[in-house]
């Protein structure tokens, strides 16, 4: 069973390559099967699972508190907890009142960009911002505080609740050289996953417009 969202006589219907940048042929009237919705939402879903649940049990080990490492590869790899109130990297850091507003506009655009403007259509799309929905709900979850944690748990000088994401996965060339890379988490790395993905398939997506133009110009001559 699909749902429509285009209706094949609309006039809107000759733009909607452009719109969604999928090259639809003319005319055509585009379906979104459910199982799409499915796996969508089904992505999402797993992907913030996945995240909230490893982010309650490591800050759920009270041996990691304090800054302590609970080292897998002694040195290099590890679980540690830290709460960034920045986005990815540390980046932003305080800015956390506007990472959630660009974090709600992302969790209404993106669905409506695929299943309304028809960019469920194409499958790698679906499952990239699938995976980034899941991350971008994850991180959203602890930026607005829902965790419930505060920080005197964790800094005596500080009170109050805290409005940070909680990372706890520690990747390191040296820990003892200060050769470490930012404390992540799930949500980060569907995130970032996502951001290579969409990343790959412009550049794919452009090679075959790119040889489609050139066979349409061929053929014509």
């Amino acid at each position: 069973m699909d749902s429509t969202c285009r209706n094949p006589n609309s006039p809107d219907s000759e733009n909607l390559s452009g719109a969604t940048g999928l090259n639809l042929p003319s005319g055509s009237c585009l379906r979104i099967s459910l199982w799409r919705h499915f796996l969508f939402w089904a992505l999402a879903i797993f992907g913030c699972s996945a995240d909230l649940l490893t982010k309650y049990w490591a800050f759920s080990v009270p041996s990691l508190r304090g800054g302590a490492v609970w080292w897998l590869w002694e040195g290099h790899a590890g679980f540690q907890q830290s709460l960034n109130e920045g986005a990815l990297f540390g980046l932003g850091q305080g800015q956390v009142g506007w990472f959630a507003i660009f974090s709600l506009v992302a969790l209404i655009a993106i669905p409506l960009w695929l299943f309304c403007f028809g960019a469920a259509s194409d499958l790698w799309l679906l499952v990239t911002l699938g995976c980034i929905m899941g991350g971008i709900v994850g991180n959203l979850y602890d930026r607005l505080g829902w965790h419930g944690l505060r920080w005197e748990q964790f800094i005596l000088t500080r009170s109050g609740p805290v409005y940070a994401v909680r990372d706890w996965i520690l990747w390191c060339w040296d820990f003892d050289r200060g050769l470490v890379w930012p404390n992540f988490n799930i949500a980060d790395s569907l995130l970032v996953c996502g951001a290579v993905s969409l990343v790959l398939h412009a550049y794919w997506n452009g090679r075959r417009v790119e040889a489609e133009s050139q066979e349409g110009l061929s053929r014509r001559r």
